[in-house]
């Protein structure tokens, strides 16, 4: 997903898979066939984190971050700037501690951060779904106590940015600050709308039967990009329709789309069936990098791949045998940010890395 505010559920799922595969290749930071990975670091070591983000100068990532051990039974959002060499990674929390918190995002101003909390909803972490009444399928939960708030980087709550019943989550901003796309399920289904941000004005952008999320505009600002789910059989449909209903979505195959940022001239750019999710530009905005499990029928891994803007040359990054995702390259396009399970000790681990990038 990104952007997936449900992201512990996933990895656990991952984790365990991982964990009994006896096949797995020895734990690195970097895999044979990585080409497009120079002097790759590995920033956090424990616990899930994950769907890190640039500040607008690249100095700085903000990030989710879960770890029962350091009492984090949900997600929080912490910020760090990026270490120089030989230098640790610090980073702090920024959230309150309160609810589920997802989907962070840098203002262009470095002072300013956006994110999704469940915290009027409660205080405490809103529970997980039972998996087993709706026959252990994998479902994410669409919780109806999230919206989107603006904060300063000191984690002061500066204002509401969304105020409908229902989930409004998976917000990102256009690269001049102004704009935010995020999904909501205001009108009755998944749908991704796009807000000025200086007066709240919006429009919706897509109108098709699904769940359409984790959506980014391009460099230039001219084209989104998100992952899709397309019912289309009468099956498909009525499954998709009561799962929501419950406050639940079952992300098992999603594709990529791409759009112009108004919502125009939608189309499909992956065919790959399964889980093709947390697409994001290249710095030419001529490409489009995303994570999938597509060659596996289990499921799993994930990996992540490059195509360009119409689907063509699909070409595979990553190579870990557990779960790479959530890429996002650095302003200036020379670097790139990513969550993956390497170099975990075989456990559940989810951990950030980032590496020069190479073409």
């Amino acid at each position: 997903m990104r952007r997936s505010a449900f992201l512990p559920i996933f990895i656990l799922l991952a984790g365990t898979l991982f964990a009994q595969d006896k096949n797995i290749s020895p734990d690195s930071v970097l895999f044979a066939g990585e080409r497009h990975f120079k002097n790759i670091t590995q920033l956090t070591f424990g616990g899930d984190n994950a769907e890190a983000y640039w500040s607008y100068d690249g100095k700085s990532i903000i990030f989710q971050r879960t770890n029962p051990k350091e009492g984090l039974n949900c997600d929080q959002i912490f910020i760090g700037k990026l270490p120089a060499k030989g230098e640790k990674f610090t980073y702090h929390m920024v959230s309150s501690g309160k609810g589920r918190t997802s989907c962070s995002y840098f203002l262009p101003d470095g002072k300013h951060i956006i994110y999704a909390s469940t915290f009027q909803g409660a205080d405490t972490c809103p529970p997980l779904p039972d998996r087993s009444k709706y026959g252990n399928k994998y479902i994410w939960p669409i919780y109806e106590s999230y919206d989107i708030y603006m904060a300063d980087t000191s984690g002061k709550i500066i204002k509401q940015l969304t105020h409908s019943k229902g989930y409004d989550a998976e917000g990102t901003l256009s690269p001049d600050g102004k704009k935010m796309i995020y999904c909501s399920v205001k009108e009755g289904d998944l749908d991704l709308y796009v807000m000025e941000l200086a007066t709240g004005k919006e429009i919706k952008v897509t109108n098709t039967l699904g769940y359409d999320g984790g959506a980014w505009f391009s460099p230039d600002g001219k084209k989104i990009v998100w992952r899709a789910s397309r019912p289309t059989t009468p099956e498909e449909i009525k499954e998709y329709k009561e799962l929501l209903a419950e406050g639940l979505v079952a992300p098992t195959h999603m594709e990529v789309w791409v759009a112009d940022a108004d919502g125009k001239n939608a189309h499909q750019i992956t065919f790959l069936e399964q889980a093709n999710w947390a697409p994001n530009f290249t710095p030419d905005g001529k490409h489009i990098i995303f994570c999938s499990n597509h060659e596996y029928k289990r499921g799993f891994p994930f990996n992540m791949y490059l195509t360009d803007i119409n689907g063509k040359g699909l070409e595979k990054v990553s190579r870990d045998k557990g779960f790479d995702a959530f890429p996002m390259f650095s302003p200036d396009g020379k670097k790139i940010l990513f969550s993956s399970n390497r170099n975990n000790g075989g456990g559940h681990d989810t951990n950030l890395f980032v590496a020069d990038w190479v073409d």
